[in-house]
């Protein structure tokens, strides 16, 4: 088993080489580890053909308090479970589930039992999204007034069920509506996962086969589009079987040049994608698409330096070498995991030099319920993107979008007005969704997202306290 690096060595280097040079931020090549998974009671026999085996990884997810507590022994006092338990109850819009590759990689050098490790515990960016607790959230504005289930409206732009068609040439499929992993944060809460005591999830009526069907059937009609993220969900629950059909047929159309695969797996079930049969279908399925001139890319979510692990960078080679055009990050902007400049950039370095992944987006937070301890202002957003340019290749620097309900993805900086006071910006948009073909009025207004009011002056906070019932 590999060592871990001792969580200030990385800062104590940085502080050596700013006094150095004077740079904001200071580049270092990081070799990547895999934390040692026995030092959790639960799993102190575990061997590493175990920890590789992606079935042993999926029926040791952690789904409850008490798996929870007996992985962690006498590591962690009562008190988180409390204040765990609490969200589940009245927060939480996603449900537990937390494959071990995951867990391994919070406080991956340890800490002592009791206060200490559960300390480290509640300070550890990946535990700050996957496993959120009550004391997260913000009591003043837990949830925006604007929040909504689904804060996209994909819903309501779906042309066949799961098919969201929402820019002119691209679209959403929605294969399935279970993950590998649950994130807190997750956009498509709506739909996505097992219901909780605070959400009860919309539900995919029609039985998969007809469904998928029925998005190619509309993909055959609708010559415009030429690009397909293929999600849900995530493609890494679907039976490689039936995703092998489903692209394979995907390909036969003849205006689908572009298909992004979306699996947060790659990140939190990398032995998902090392699987020998998965990676030989993968080499038909690519081989295909380069004999039609078809782009085939793997789109991934890694929010934390720390999750970028040598499984991942392996699973990354793997489909790499199987043919696949590149493999791509999309992570999330989150307050207390990545919103600063220095996480960004050594989340992008240790993606982009060990594991060939390339850094591609980061989205701020979207306006679901009980998000606002996660969301950061358009401001805030502005000055990372700012402050992120100039150390990456321009190829490998990610843009910060917000996705603008009944818009769509947009640099931050392509803001069109902006009331700073009451955090409400305003954007414009030179597309129709599938929603708008005949509101004139589409391409001319301007649509409002909004900050969190956390981060307002105090007037206007007020004025959100006047207005948040109208």
């Amino acid at each position: 088993m590999t060592a871990t690096i001792e969580p200030n060595r990385r800062s104590e280097a940085r502080g050596d080489q700013h006094s150095r040079d004077g740079q904001p931020y200071a580049y270092q090549r990081v070799e990547l580890v895999e934390p040692d998974w026995t030092r959790f009671p639960g799993w102190a026999d575990v061997t590493e053909e175990q920890w590789r085996d992606v079935q042993w990884q999926r029926v040791n997810c952690i789904k409850n308090i008490r798996q929870l507590r007996a992985l962690m022994g006498d590591l962690l006092d009562d008190r988180f479970y409390a204040d765990l338990e609490r969200d589940q109850t009245e927060r939480a819009t996603m449900s537990m589930l937390v494959p071990p590759q995951m867990i391994n990689t919070m406080v991956p050098s340890g800490a002592a039992a009791g206060q200490e490790f559960t300390d480290a515990f509640y300070a550890d960016p990946l535990r700050h999204y996957m496993i959120p607790v009550f004391s997260d959230r913000r009591t003043d504005w837990p949830s925006h007034p604007q929040a909504s289930r689904d804060s996209l409206h994909e819903h309501d732009m779906w042309v066949a069920e799961g098919l969201t068609h929402r820019y002119p040439t691209k679209v959403l499929a929605e294969l399935l509506s279970t993950c590998p992993q649950y994130c807190g944060h997750c956009t498509r809460m709506d739909l996505v996962g097992n219901s909780t005591p605070v959400i009860d999830k919309l539900k995919l009526t029609g039985k998969p086969v007809d469904r998928h069907e029925a998005m190619l059937e509309y993909l055959r009609n609708t010559p415009q589009v030429r690009d397909v993220v293929v999600s849900g969900g995530d493609v890494a629950n679907l039976p490689w079987p039936r995703l092998e059909d489903f692209l394979t047929k995907l390909m036969e159309i003849d205006n689908i040049r572009d298909i992004r695969l979306a699996t947060k797996g790659l990140v939190g079930l990398p032995q998902h994608w090392l699987q020998e049969p998965l990676l030989e279908g993968m080499n038909r399925v690519t081989t295909i698409a380069r004999e039609r001139g078809v782009s085939l890319a793997i789109h991934t979510h890694a929010n934390h330096a720390n999750s970028v692990t040598p499984l991942v960078a392996e699973a990354t080679r793997a489909l790499l070498d199987a043919g696949v055009r590149d493999v791509r990050n999309q992570g999330v902007l989150l307050a207390g995991v990545n919103a600063d400049t220095h996480s960004l950039l050594d989340l992008c370095f240790r993606l982009l030099d060990g594991a060939q992944i390339m850094p591609y987006y980061f989205y701020m937070c979207d306006m679901i319920p009980f998000s606002e301890h996660w969301r950061v202002s358009v401001a805030d957003a502005q000055r990372m993107q700012h402050d992120l340019m100039g150390y990456l290749p321009g190829f490998a620097t990610p843009r910060i979008v917000c996705d603008v309900p009944f818009v769509g993805k947009r640099w931050v900086h392509q803001i069109a007005d902006y009331d700073t006071e009451r955090g409400i910006s305003y954007w414009t948009k030179n597309y129709r969704t599938s929603i708008e073909a005949s509101d004139p009025e589409a391409l001319t207004r301007t649509y409002e997202y909004y900050d969190p009011i956390h981060t307002l002056p105090e007037s206007g906070q007020q004025w959100w306290r006047e207005h948040q019932h109208a």
